[in-house]
C-alpha cells in the first residue's frame, strides 16, 4: 500500500501517494557479489570445523581414538585447512573500505531535511528552469540528465534524457546514479520525490513565487552546488539590471495587460504567479485578479476589463504575431480596443520559466510596451519582422507555439485541484 506525502504549506499544497511499482527497482547483483558471499561463508564454516578438531587434539581425547598411524596425517590436514579458511578473512579485513563521500543536511524550499554530498557530482534536473539555471551558473558538466522540456540553451537539449516533467522515468534516473535531484513545485509530483526518497536518491525541491525568489533559488543552487561566487556574480548582475530598469520606469504609469498563456483555450496568469511579478517590474499591470496561478479566461470577462495591451510569450515574434491573429479572428474579439488597434506585444518564452533568463524577458516587454523610456534601444524584434503591435505582421498558420514547461504546471495545477 503506497504512503501519503504532503509537500508544501496552505492552499498550494500538493499531496501525492507514492505507488510501490513506482519506489522500488530490481537491484540486481552479479557472480561476483555471490561468489564473495558464498566463499565468506565457507571459510567461517570450515574455520569451525576444524578449530574444534584442534580442540580435540590438545585434550588428547582425539589422539585416544585415532588409529596412531593416521594421528600425524589429521594435525597436518587440520593445520593446512585451517590456514587455507582463516587467509581470505584475515586478506578481506585486511583490505582497506571504499571511503563514503563526506555529507551533509541541507533543508529545501519546502521545509524539507536532505541528506546530500558535500560536492555534488551527478546531477539531474527535472524541470527547463532548473536546467537553465546550472548552465547560467557554469554547473553544466555535472549535470547527467534531464527532461525531454530542457531545451535551453542548445547543449541542454544532447543531455540524456529522463522522460516528462510531470511522468520522469525512475528508472532512467536511477540508471544515471544521480547523487542529487532537482525538482520543483510548480511542474514536479509528490509522487516522484516520494518515490526518489525511497530509492535512496536525493531531490532539493525549489519554489520561486516571484522574481526576487528567482534571485534568491539562484544563489540557493548556487550555494549548494558549491559555487557560491558564482551565484552572488550572476544575481548581482541581475539585480544591477533591474535596479536599472526601474528607475526608467518609475515616472511612467503602467499599462493594463492581459498577459495570454495560451490561445485555444484562454488561459492567463494568476495575481500572485512569478508571471505576474514579471509584468509588474516590465511597467504593467496585470488586469486578471485571480488567485488561481492559470485561470482560464472567456472573452466576456476579458470584454469588461479592456486590456490595453495583450501580452504574448513565444519563442520567436512570428509565433505571437500568430497567436494574435488566431485571437483575433475569433468571433466577438474585435469588441477589445487592443485588438482593434492591434496593440499587442511578444516576448520570450523566458517570461514563464522562474530561471536568470527571466530578466532578459523582463527588459524585452518594457522596450515594447514604454519605448519612449528607451530612445537609445529598438524592440527587440526578429530582422524583418514588422514592429509589436503594427499593421503588416504576416499571421502564418494557427499553430500554438509548444509551452510544454508551462503546460506541465498547468496540468499539475489541475491535478492538485483534482485531489
Amino acid at each position: 500500500m503506497g504512503k501519503a506525502v504532503k509537500i508544501g504549506r496552505g492552499p498550494a499544497t500538493v499531496i501525492g501517494i507514492s505507488a510501490e511499482s513506482q519506489a522500488t527497482l530490481p537491484r540486481r547483483r552479479g557472480w561476483a557479489y555471490f561468489a564473495r558471499e558464498y566463499a565468506s561463508v565457507s571459510a567461517r564454516l570450515l574455520a569451525g570445523f576444524f578449530i574444534s578438531i584442534l580442540a580435540e587434539f590438545a585434550s588428547g581425547r582425539f589422539v585416544q581414538h585415532a588409529q596412531p598411524k593416521y594421528a600425524h596425517s589429521a594435525r597436518l590436514l587440520a593445520f593446512f585447512a585451517l590456514g587455507w579458511a582463516v587467509f581470505p578473512l584475515h586478506a578481506q579485513s585486511a583490505a582497506p573500505p571504499a571511503t563514503p563521500p563526506a555529507m551533509r543536511e541541507v533543508v529545501d524550499e519546502f521545509g524539507r531535511t536532505v541528506r546530500i554530498p558535500q560536492l555534488p557530482q551527478r546531477i539531474v534536473s527535472l524541470a527547463p528552469n532548473l536546467t537553465e539555471t546550472l548552465y547560467a551558473l557554469g554547473v553544466q558538466d555535472r549535470l547527467v540528465g534531464d527532461t525531454d522540456y530542457c531545451d535551453y540553451p542548445d547543449d541542454a537539449k544532447r543531455k540524456t534524457k529522463v522522460g516528462g516533467v510531470i511522468n520522469p522515468s525512475l528508472e532512467e534516473i536511477a540508471a544515471l546514479h544521480p547523487d542529487l535531484v532537482l525538482v520543483t513545485k510548480e511542474g514536479n509530483r509528490a509522487d516522484t520525490v516520494r518515490a526518489l526518497d525511497t530509492l535512496g536518491i536525493p531531490a532539493y525541491a525549489t519554489q520561486a513565487r516571484n522574481v526576487h525568489e528567482v534571485l534568491t533559488t539562484t544563489q540557493k543552487l548556487a550555494n549548494l552546488l558549491g559555487v557560491p561566487e558564482a551565484g552572488s556574480s550572476l544575481t548581482a548582475d541581475l539585480q544591477a539590471q533591474l535596479d536599472a530598469l526601474h528607475a526608467k520606469l518609475e515616472a511612467i504609469p503602467p499599462t493594463r495587460a492581459l498577459f495570454i498563456v495560451w490561445t485555444e483555450p484562454l488561459i492567463s496568469v494568476g495575481k500572485d504567479t512569478f508571471v505576474a511579478d514579471a509584468l509588474r517590474l516590465a511597467g504593467a499591470t496585470s488586469i486578471v485578479d485571480a488567485k488561481q496561478d492559470w485561470p482560464q479566461m472567456s472573452l466576456e470577462e476579458i470584454a469588461k476589463l479592456q486590456p490595453e495591451y495583450l501580452v504574448f510569450a513565444s519563442g520567436h515574434f512570428e509565433d505571437g504575431a500568430r497567436d494574435f491573429e488566431a485571437l483575433a479572428n475569433r468571433p466577438g474579439w474585435r469588441i477589445l480596443e487592443a485588438v482593434r488597434n492591434r496593440r499587442f506585444a511578444v516576448v520570450s518564452e523566458a517570461v514563464i520559466r522562474p530561471a536568470p533568463r527571466i530578466v532578459s524577458a523582463i527588459q524585452e516587454l518594457a522596450r515594447q510596451l514604454h519605448p519612449a523610456a528607451f530612445p537609445e534601444t529598438p524592440a527587440p524584434n526578429n530582422p524583418g519582422a514588422p514592429a509589436a503591435g503594427q499593421p503588416g505582421a504576416k499571421p502564418p498558420a494557427n499553430t500554438p507555439p509548444a509551452r510544454m514547461a508551462l503546460n506541465t504546471q498547468i496540468e499539475n495545477q489541475e491535478l492538485a485541484c483534482a485531489r
